[in-house]
């Protein structure tokens, strides 16, 4: 019988165990196997429904199965799905032009997963070092943030803070500098001749949801304008409404010099990603440079392009930042000596825990039980980034089951 008609007859548990079979332990998923997402809904293969209050790290700010984007795609699919860079096709043009047009930037690099666009900022990067600024081969250096998250490529985790991304994965990629997320001094002291970026994310996802001290962003720019240093900010998981903002760069009324975006810009559907830059920049990338054979197809462009739309008409922005004023206020008045700190930027909002008295996950599997799915970060925080299409009442629903879930862990305790 094959597993697909296995899928039917056997529980939950039947089906963990037979995945750890054939599927590499480099996850530890929260115990619900699902079947069916609609909206801000997600529904389990034995009927329970969940309450999606982390929307895939934000690729479903949009909803599961958005019926614009679900119709888009389907009636791509049938016309043209995947043609390779090495021709022109009619969809792709609308879908850079639409990302120029929100981001102020002049070109985009299509690529599909965020951590191959950051490999493309990271490449346009060392290249404009060279052909533009002047820097000696093989000297250049890029700055970086320390608890960073970037992405999980070699050279990506080369320059991470985290050493269980690193163990056993050297040799590493030379020519990176790391400085306190934050520190604007630490960041100037750091920079030399030979300095070509500054990469960072406007708002930390991965270290905890960590937001940097007011007027941080500005004197980047300030500075990076000052060393003549591109200011590149990763902004897959923070961009197109998620803290509030289409890009969290708006926060301070500055543009960078090069943008990073994926997660929400494949509407929940595929994976979607970009790299985008000045024409200065990105003009040093010439054919053979660089490429990728999914990135910036037909259907991803149709699809990408409709997301964005969807993303202003609905002004998805302002409901992030309307909704996440009201669910930290509501979280804040949760009363529970579990809980240290509540912080976050729109409907992206960290819940941390007290690591000495419970662990994160305990209160993620407690909320998985009354009905809401969320997950754990480094062991101490509990993030809440639903879909933004969510509306108030489901935003009450989340924070009444995390109230009566820490009840539960602190019961136990």
């Amino acid at each position: 019988m094959t597993a697909m008609a296995k899928k039917i007859e056997i529980t939950s548990q039947d089906y963990i165990k037979f995945e750890s079979q054939v599927c590499a332990p480099n996850y530890l998923p929260i115990p619900a196997v699902l079947e069916r997402g609609e909206g801000v809904w997600l529904y389990d293969s034995e009927g329970r429904k969940y309450l999606d209050m982390m929307s895939a790290y934000s690729a479903v700010s949009h909803g599961h199965c958005h019926p614009e984007l679900v119709q888009v795609l389907h009636e791509q699919a049938q016309t043209l799905c995947i043609a390779s860079r090495a021709f022109y096709s009619s969809t792709l043009a609308p879908f850079l032009q639409k990302i120029c047009e929100l981001s102020g930037l002049e070109m985009v690099v299509p690529m599909n997963t965020g951590a191959e666009a950051v490999e493309t900022a990271l490449k346009a990067a060392r290249r404009w070092g060279y052909e533009i600024k002047g820097i000696p081969d093989n000297k250049a250096e890029i700055i970086v943030a320390a608890n960073n998250f970037h992405g999980r490529t070699t050279t990506i985790v080369s320059f991470s803070s985290d050493a269980d991304y690193k163990k056993h994965f050297g040799p590493f990629t030379p020519g990176f500098k790391e400085v306190p997320f934050g520190d604007i001094e630490a960041l100037e002291a750091a920079i030399t001749p030979n300095t070509c970026a500054f990469l960072v994310e406007p708002m930390q996802g991965e270290a905890g949801i960590i937001i940097p001290p007011k007027g941080y962003l500005k004197k980047v720019r300030t500075l990076c304008d000052k060393h003549n240093v591109l200011m590149i900010l990763d902004e897959i998981q923070t961009g197109l409404g998620r803290t509030g903002k289409l890009f969290a760069f708006q926060h301070e009324g500055i543009i960078p010099d090069g943008l990073i975006l994926g997660k929400a810009l494949g509407g929940g559907l595929l994976p979607i990603s970009a790299f985008v830059s000045s024409r200065e920049v990105l003009e040093t990338l010439r054919p053979g440079s660089h490429g990728s054979t999914f990135g910036g197809n037909p259907l991803s462009a149709k699809v990408g392009l409709k997301a964005l739309e969807i993303l202003e008409r609905d002004n998805y922005a302002q409901r992030s930042a309307d909704l996440g004023a009201y669910l930290q206020g509501e979280l804040k008045k949760i009363d529970s000596d579990l809980i240290t700190d509540i912080r976050g930027s729109g409907l992206w909002v960290a819940v941390e825990i007290n690591p000495q008295k419970a662990p994160a996950r305990a209160v993620c599997e407690a909320l998985m039980a009354r009905g809401v799915l969320s997950k754990e970060t480094h062991d101490t925080i509990v993030r809440l980034a639903p879909p933004l299409i969510i509306e108030k009442e489901q935003l009450d629903f989340a924070v009444g089951a995390l109230k009566e879930a820490l009840k539960e862990v602190e019961k136990a305790l």
